[in-house]
């Protein structure tokens, strides 16, 4: 406590703002990105691609009945199919996500590092002007 007190003040905010505070916005933008991540699970939906939407399938029939079969076999293909296309539109919006989160997360970042540099040219426009 003591050591605090010495020091300027200054120097106190200038560590705060460009030491402290930015590892504390990496670490909440990191933190986003493991939320997208397991939000969506990309990885997850990209190793189940082709399975059937939520594990609708129906059982081949036993014997040989060849309209049975080939219902079954069309309800199964029409069940993966939809799950391709599920899957591919969640892969789509889980990766707009992780864009949208890079994009908000280097505005703020970088925003809150030229900050103080605004604020200063902010005022020296109303003062000059």
């Amino acid at each position: 406590m003591e050591d605090t007190k010495k020091q300027d003040i200054l120097i106190l905010w200038f560590l705060w703002q460009f030491y402290e505070m930015p590892k504390f916005l990496f670490s909440i933008w990191n933190n986003y990105f493991l939320f997208a991540s397991n939000l969506f699970s990309v990885t997850l939906l990209l190793k189940t691609l082709f399975s059937p939407w939520r594990k609708y399938r129906w059982q081949y029939p036993r014997g040989f009945d060849v309209g049975e079969f080939l219902s079954t076999l069309i309800s199964n293909l029409f069940s993966r199919i939809i799950g391709a296309m599920l899957r591919i539109v969640l892969i789509i919006v889980g990766i707009l996500f992780q864009v949208i989160v890079a994009v908000i997360g280097l505005i703020i970042f970088l925003g809150w590092l030229l900050l103080p540099f605004i604020v200063i040219f902010g005022l020296l426009f109303i003062l000059f002007i």
